[in-house]
């Protein structure tokens, strides 16, 4: 995951890429972007890296534009970014169990904070991604939740909507794992609330699950069978929900996205 939800500006460009990337259509989404400046090819690799998380496919794509991105990066700034774009990609392909790429995200978030300072705009989420690998390749939820808090103070002095979605509901992850049910239900609303608000459709079923496993009858019931109707929409997207969509209630464990 990565951008802030916005359209800072309101550029046409950038507005058209929002609207695709929250409905799920990366790869249409990275079909506007021509790879031939940093911001560009960065943007380009980082939509394909997320299609990658949410439809379990296009690993050979993101690979390829995240080459371009690493080779077209110059200064610190887009060294680091291209590192953490690079960082994400292994840690998705480690937790979908494509291929146990722990110590390659690892090192790559390693090296993306060696290269961007604390309070860069940027920093926020790549402390949102060590959380994550600290969460679930390192099995170290403190760590997870020093490193989410973080990225939540930066994502709100930044005034990036969308990472506080992310913030808010791994924070609260975290506190129904703990058995805090009010701080849990608070923050998977938040959450809710913020992807509803910026029409993240695509993160809006995920959204709606997690904060299903704080209610109680019928409440729960109606947000999953909400979750149900969305995935359904937008084809099956994210694939690992169906999971978490069987009959059987999933047990309290770690979001994905």
């Amino acid at each position: 995951m990565s951008g802030n939800g916005t359209t800072a500006g309101d550029d046409p460009l950038q507005t058209a890429v929002w609207r695709l990337r929250s409905r799920g259509c990366w790869s249409d989404a990275a079909a506007l972007l021509l790879p031939d400046t940093p911001p560009a090819a960065l943007q380009r690799a980082s939509l394909l890296v997320e299609r990658c998380l949410y439809t379990e496919q296009g690993w050979e794509e993101a690979e390829d534009a995240l080459r371009t991105a690493e080779a077209l990066a110059h200064s610190d700034d887009e060294r680091g970014a291209a590192a953490c774009e690079r960082g994400y990609l292994a840690y998705a392909s480690t937790l979908l169990a494509v291929r146990d790429r722990a110590d390659e995200a690892r090192a790559a978030l390693g090296r993306a904070a060696a290269l961007i300072p604390p309070g860069a705009p940027q920093r926020a989420l790549l402390d949102f991604r060590r959380g994550l690998a600290a969460e679930n390749l390192t099995s170290s939820p403190q760590a997870a939740r020093a490193a989410y808090r973080r990225a939540h103070a930066g994502a709100t002095a930044h005034a990036n909507p969308l990472l506080l979605s992310f913030t808010w509901r791994h924070l609260a992850g975290l506190a129904l794992r703990e058995g805090e049910l009010a701080e849990a239900r608070h923050g998977f609303t938040e959450s809710l609330r913020i992807r509803e608000e910026l029409g993240y459709l695509v993160g809006t079923a995920p959204a709606l699950v997690s904060l299903a496993d704080t209610e109680t009858e019928p409440e729960a019931s109606r947000l999953r069978e909400e979750a149900r109707r969305l995935f359904r929409l937008l084809g099956g997207v994210p694939t690992w929900l169906a999971r978490q969509l069987a009959p059987l209630p999933p047990a309290a464990g770690a979001a994905t996205a």
